[in-house]
């Protein structure tokens, strides 16, 4: 591992004309998430605790889900943390991942990479309404579906969306909170199941029963989304020491956070494969403890949609801040609220939730892991490219490889990528093919939509140099419109 300065110079040789020594487009009043509640961000981001992996067990069996969470994190996860590392903390910018490509592949590229994520993203989070809805339906059966469930959608992510306009902070400590309550009830549960394990339900298989396709997009779903919180980069306390070791800490958080009570359920409790879909672990806890451990499990997993939730769009709605700081978005979306949050891309990715929370878990998994895809596909590129095209840009987290090693770590999880996306059903591939060529067709509009001034965009003059041109002018700071 190399280190560098952590101070953002920007990348040598860019042609955006804005001076190495620029100082960040965050004031550094408003980039206080410090280690401890970024680590619980990257926790929300990626997993949120157990809560959705019973289907792999259905699947695949106890076997296979053990063997895959213990094999994909290798395969995927930690190259996936490690790219994140050395790419945010080399753009410590809102921007994130559509930052890296942009300055690796040219604008345009930048732009797909944020509407395929962003997209995916809202789509993720279109998912946790849902699953605290399947967790509470059996204690409240009116919430399966009706008008009952869409209020509770629509009155949920409002409540939600009010965390993310006040505050990155109260997001960050919230989530905090959320995580200690959500992984307690696992740890009782698994020690309740000592006595009553069996290693041998651990080993049970039947590859000739195996529903490949909703194996691997459970597996994928609970371990992506590392880059996620890149986007928050800007608001990060010195990201470019924070950043790596909030990762670190993160992937052993959620690696031990899905083994645990997956070993305690599967070697506690006599297998029925049919049983083990989205919610099964509180009827697990009511088997295992008795209806107060189901009770709080329920609970644990309607907090643990909420840390998701509000972590997801926070993500989402800086990415679009980002974008917009860069000449990619209308200037609106760079406007922040008097709490320093991005208020219209908070209304944007609560609309979308809004609009897509109708869709079933099989079916939101699917369609955001094809999206999900094709964005890894970029980074990986762009990752590659910047290697082999900056050495000499400043990184304060190096991945501790040469290019060629860099490579062959990518080989992998492009290698998964191909095996998803190859088992996608017609319908989710129609649908996010469709998804991508909207992307590609928005870009060009957006740029007839600025050369005839119907709606003003504007580079931040503050950002750093990262080797990538915008024909617009930056921005006066009093041409901004007041805060809300």
């Amino acid at each position: 591992m190399g280190e560098c300065s952590t101070e953002y110079r920007g990348l040598p040789g860019g042609n955006n004309g804005v001076a190495d020594g620029a100082a960040m487009a965050t004031p550094a009043s408003l980039r206080k998430v410090s280690i401890v509640p970024l680590v619980f961000l990257i926790f929300y981001e990626v997993s949120g605790g157990p809560f959705g992996i019973e289907d792999s067990v259905g699947a695949a069996g106890p076997l296979l889900a053990i063997a895959g969470f213990l094999v994909l994190p290798i395969i995927w996860s930690i190259p996936e943390a490690l790219i994140t590392a050395e790419l945010g903390t080399m753009f410590p910018e809102n921007g994130g991942y559509v930052v890296w490509v942009a300055s690796a592949l040219g604008p345009y590229w930048g732009f797909q990479q944020g509407w395929m994520k962003w997209l995916s993203g809202v789509i993720d989070n279109a998912l946790y309404p849902v699953l605290f809805l399947d967790y509470l339906k059996s204690a409240v059966p009116a919430l399966g579906g009706g008008l009952p469930r869409a209020f509770a959608v629509l009155g949920l992510t409002a409540v939600l969306t009010l965390l993310n306009y006040r505050g990155l902070t109260v997001v960050g400590w919230v989530a905090i909170c959320l995580g200690v309550f959500s992984v307690l009830p696992f740890f009782v549960m698994g020690l309740i199941s000592l006595p009553k394990l069996r290693p041998a339900r651990w080993l049970v298989v039947d590859l000739h029963n195996v529903d490949w396709n909703l194996y691997l997009n459970t597996l994928f779903w609970n371990l992506n989304y590392w880059d996620s919180i890149s986007t928050l980069s800007g608001e990060v306390d010195n990201p470019g020491k924070t950043l790596p070791k909030a990762l670190f800490y993160a992937v052993i958080f959620v690696v031990v956070g899905y083994l645990y009570p997956l070993l305690a359920g599967t070697g506690a409790v006599p297998l029925d494969r049919s049983n083990w879909s989205d919610g099964y672990f509180a009827d697990l806890a009511k088997l295992l403890g008795g209806a107060w451990l189901m009770w709080w499990v329920q609970a644990a997993a309607a907090l643990s949609n909420m840390g998701m939730f509000v972590a997801e769009m926070s993500s989402d709605s800086y990415q679009l801040l980002g974008m917009a700081e860069r000449g990619m978005l209308p200037a609106f979306f760079a406007r922040r609220s008097r709490h320093g949050t991005p208020l219209v891309g908070i209304l944007f990715s609560a609309s979308g939730v809004l609009l897509l929370s109708s869709m079933s878990f099989q079916e939101i998994v699917a369609a955001e892991n094809f999206l999900y895809c094709f964005g890894m596909l970029l980074e990986f590129t762009a990752f590659v490219l910047l290697r082999v095209r900056r050495p000499d840009a400043p990184r304060p987290y190096r991945v501790p490889l040469g290019t060629a090693g860099c490579v062959a770590m990518l080989v992998p999880p492009t290698a998964l990528i191909v095996v998803v996306l190859a088992l996608s059903t017609l319908k989710v591939a129609l649908v996010s093919l469709g998804a991508v060529a909207v992307g590609l067709v928005l870009q060009p509009l957006l740029g007839i939509v600025e050369k005839k001034g119907w709606l003003r965009f504007a580079v931040n003059e503050d950002l750093p140099d990262i080797g990538v041109g915008h024909h617009a002018p930056a921005a006066a700071a009093d041409d901004e419109p007041p805060a809300p």
